[in-house]
């Protein structure tokens, strides 16, 4: 027996150029138009997530003090591409 997941329609007007992509990656991939998007907008949500809990990380992080200074940091970046690179600003 399955049990089917609860789902619920969602409606979003889009340029007809991104709409007329999603045919053709359907098409491509003989997946359904709805399959594209649920897996774009799951891939989208994934990201978003992985991005806050990153800058949470980097508030925290700056919140302890565990930061390194501009001029260490241009210093390092300016010396790439040199003969004697600096070593990563730690």
């Amino acid at each position: 027996m399955t049990i089917a997941a609860k789902t619920r329609s969602v409606t979003a007007h889009v340029p007809v150029e991104l709409a007329e992509r999603i045919d053709e990656i359907a098409t491509r991939l003989e997946r359904s138009k709805n399959w594209i998007v649920k897996q774009a907008l799951s891939d989208w949500l994934a990201q978003e997530d992985e991005r806050n809990r990153l800058t949470l990380e980097a508030l925290a992080d700056v919140d302890a003090g565990r930061v390194i200074d501009h001029q260490s940091v241009q210093a390092w970046a300016e010396s790439l591409g040199t003969d004697s690179p600096l070593p990563v600003p730690r």
